[in-house]
């Protein structure tokens, strides 16, 4: 039998009439949801509490370590020789691009000359942030030309031809990726400023092999 919203109306008692979810209906619906619809859960995250006075109490202790405060949670002797190997890393590719810019010679060497010296340019950046991170943990940035090259990753490699210049600098935009993940997952969350650092070089170095790649394979075979 239908229910007409008149039949409501005619009489006080219609409200028994109406049907009501039972049992076997409630029955549809798993435990966890039925406690879900009758008590809706509250959030109990709470911000952290910072006890202020020891806060003020530790800034003071050790002043003179800067940047690095207690609750720095690194191996910073660790740190600072990966830093200073990538710093290493990031001079020897200067020198490279430099280099193959000036020496770059070919119907398509304008172009890719250019592409270097740009390379070149930022690599030196990547070199000025870890020099400074080096010395906001405590250490000494080591531009020493003694053990530059081998302390690199990469390699330096003079080239001969502008397909042999593209080509090396590819590998040594590769071996800096592979280089900054790995140093990346080592630090993980121990060093977050370290960690953020690492990660703008390298979102610029995955930059430079994604546009070598195209140099490459634009570049005519028979460019010298």
């Amino acid at each position: 039998m239908g229910f007409r919203s008149a039949d409501v109306l005619s009489t006080g008692s219609a409200r028994h009439d109406v049907p009501r979810p039972g049992r076997a209906w409630l029955g549809l619906l798993n435990p966890f949801e039925v406690h879900t619809m009758a008590r809706p859960t509250k959030s109990t995250a709470t911000a952290p509490q910072h006890d202020v006075a020891t806060l003020r109490r530790n800034a003071r202790e050790h002043i003179e370590r800067g940047a690095v405060t207690d609750s720095y949670a690194g191996d910073r002797k660790a740190v600072l020789g990966q830093l200073n190997d990538a710093l290493a890393t990031e001079l020897v590719c200067v020198l490279r691009y430099r280099r193959h810019h000036f020496m770059a010679k070919g119907l398509a060497s304008k172009s890719v000359a250019d592409e270097f010296i740009t390379h070149a340019n930022e690599e030196l950046g990547h070199a000025d942030l870890l020099a400074e991170r080096i010395v906001q943990l405590g250490g000494k940035p080591d531009f020493s030309p003694a053990s530059l090259a081998a302390r690199s990753h990469s390699e330096y490699v003079e080239a001969t031809s502008l397909i042999d210049m593209i080509k090396e600098n590819l590998v040594a935009e590769r071996i800096a990726i592979d280089s900054y993940r790995q140093l990346i997952d080592s630090i993980g969350v121990t060093d977050s400023t370290t960690r953020r650092i690492l990660e703008t070089i390298l979102a610029v170095e995955e930059e430079h092999a994604d546009e070598l790649a195209d140099l490459l394979d634009g570049v005519p075979r028979v460019a010298t």
